[in-house]
């Protein structure tokens, strides 16, 4: 009745060096072809770092797994070039939904203003979004993608790192003078290097069921608390592209995982929800008990870790994949510096002061949607079911309403590579936190502010102040002048800047902030460059 995605099979390809039975070493071997190990092959070949990838398997992720995609996490692949595809083909959204056991509880808005390229979020199949981007890492003659390869062991000395590696054609050794592992919340690269791995383990269970139907719902975000078709548990509605729906279900903690995914017992749940005449199909189900943990250090000598295979949290607020991305967007450049030797190596430590931050950051949210979603005591349910109440009727409850707070990028506000504020400014732009997009004109032509700041270091100006490039040893912070390089289109960036003329601003490979100024000044440019840098 309705169609299915066809799975991509990836041809294995025997390597030169296993054919050779030598031992080649490389800048930048990845482990894992997920979400993450993509976006750091094509972050790092962006940057020109050649990079080998290696997966156990051959195809894209069976099922389609994460499926809910923040604007940072698109800007970021927008500036690897694959984010047109993904908001093409995928579900775009910004309203959610919250209901209360028959009733419309809170809806809110994730981004009520205009004058943004990104959609809020988006909605897509994981397995398209890895498909896109192993197209686009095929492009790149800087990404060898090797399939059917997998990381038995792993040894490190001061400078580079050996791995033992499995394929069909037997057991070869390589070496790597980085290795990134984005192999997931099991990750075999973490117990190879004794990483500590702790947190929260929550007693509860959720069904996943995936079902292809046509249906007109509009394309919202609805969450029931103690629904009549589900009493008592919480249910999660999501459309994706294909006609097909995302569906959670709480079961509690003495569901048994193995009952629970049987078509016969699915079936009559997403019966109940959608009424007994609506036509659909099961595409794909999952029972899934989640964690909050991080790792202990993102950073063990040559291996750096990423994704789930750094921090795990739980699926409500689509944290997972979304801060994944930032890891890698906040990596690459440190990696570019180092390897080039334009940067101390301690710039690296930098990674994991950084994104240990934002993942503290993203388990202390997750931890709370999750003791509102499953209350731990009656106590705990009768505040939350109280919140829920009120919040249909008055203001003040609608913020403590939290079915999951939503993917947005954590500020690295205690950076040691921040240059803090001399002179006062309003709004958010503050040292450490990722630039906001805004509509600008450059040559006459409508255009993007992010997709005129590139991956290197950009000093941008507001007006016409004298300024030339600021260099710190071999690297660059290049001029982009708001009023002659761009056009303001319609005071949206100014606005956001808090901008008078004058205005400078530092901004780092990752489209961060680093420092700013109400005027420019060539040393404290090049002092902020130099601590960005690590200290170079």
């Amino acid at each position: 009745m309705f169609q299915t995605y066809q799975y991509p099979q990836y041809d294995y390809r025997q390597s030169e060096e296993q054919k050779a039975g030598t031992v080649k070493r490389h800048k930048v071997v990845v482990i894992g072809a997920g979400p993450i190990g993509l976006t750091a092959a094509l972050d790092f070949a962006q940057r020109g770092i050649p990079t080998v990838v290696l997966d156990d398997n051959n195809t894209v992720s069976i099922g389609s797994r994460a499926v809910c995609y923040a604007k940072r996490p698109l800007e970021i692949w927008d500036r690897l070039g694959c984010a047109t595809r993904m908001i093409d083909k995928g579900i775009e959204w910004k309203i959610g939904k919250v209901f209360f056991r028959d009733d419309l509880a809170y809806t809110f808005d994730l981004l009520p203003e205009d004058g943004h390229k990104i959609p809020a979020f988006i909605n897509l199949q994981q397995y398209y979004l890895e498909e896109y981007m192993v197209e686009e890492a095929q492009k790149s003659n800087l990404i060898d993608l090797r399939w059917k390869h997998k990381l038995l062991n792993l040894q490190q000395d001061d400078d580079h790192a050996v791995l033992t590696v499995e394929t069909p054609d037997g057991v070869f050794k390589m070496e790597a003078e980085w290795v990134v592992a984005c192999d997931g919340a099991n990750s075999d690269t973490r117990k190879m290097v004794g990483a500590g791995f702790s947190g929260q383990f929550f007693q509860d269970r959720f069904l996943i069921a995936d079902i292809i139907m046509k249906a007109d719902f509009p394309t919202e975000r609805w969450f029931w608390f103690d629904p009549p078709f589900h009493r008592g548990q919480s249910a999660l509605l999501h459309k994706q592209c294909d006609d097909v729906w995302r569906l959670d279900f709480q079961l509690g903690w003495e569901a048994d995982p193995e009952e629970e995914k049987k078509p016969e017992n699915i079936i009559p749940r997403v019966k109940a929800m959608l009424g007994e005449d609506k036509e659909f199909e099961l595409e794909w189900a999952s029972v899934y008990q989640f964690a909050c943990r991080r790792i202990d250090n993102f950073r063990y000598g040559r291996v750096l870790f990423a994704g789930d295979a750094a921090h795990q949290v739980s699926p409500f607020g689509a944290r997972g994949a979304n801060t994944g991305v930032q890891d890698i967007d906040n990596l690459g450049w440190k990696l570019k510096l180092v390897l080039d030797g334009d940067a101390p190596e301690s710039l690296i430590d930098s990674y994991h002061t950084e994104r240990a931050f934002a993942a503290d950051d993203n388990l202390l949210n997750s931890t709370r949607s999750t003791d509102f979603i499953t209350p731990k005591n009656e106590a705990s349910r009768r505040f939350r079911d109280a919140v829920l109440d009120l919040s249909e009727v008055t203001d003040f409850a609608k913020p403590l309403v939290n079915s999951g707070r939503l993917s947005a990028p954590t500020p690295y506000v205690e950076s040691p590579l921040n240059t803090a504020d001399e002179s006062s400014f309003a709004g958010n732009m503050t040292p450490g936190t990722c630039c906001a997009d805004a509509p600008v004109n450059v040559n006459g032509e409508a255009a993007w502010f992010l997709n005129q700041i590139g991956d290197g270091f950009t000093l941008l100006i507001f007006g016409d102040e004298a300024a030339e490039d600021v260099t710190a040893g071999n690297v660059k912070a290049r001029v982009l002048r708001v009023g002659k390089d761009l056009q303001d289109k319609d005071g949206t960036l100014a606005a956001r800047y808090d901008a008078a003329p004058g205005t400078v601003y530092l901004i780092r490979p990752d489209q961060h902030v680093a420092a700013r100024w109400r005027y420019f000044n060539d040393n404290k440019v090049e002092a902020a460059l130099k601590t960005a840098m690590g200290g170079a």
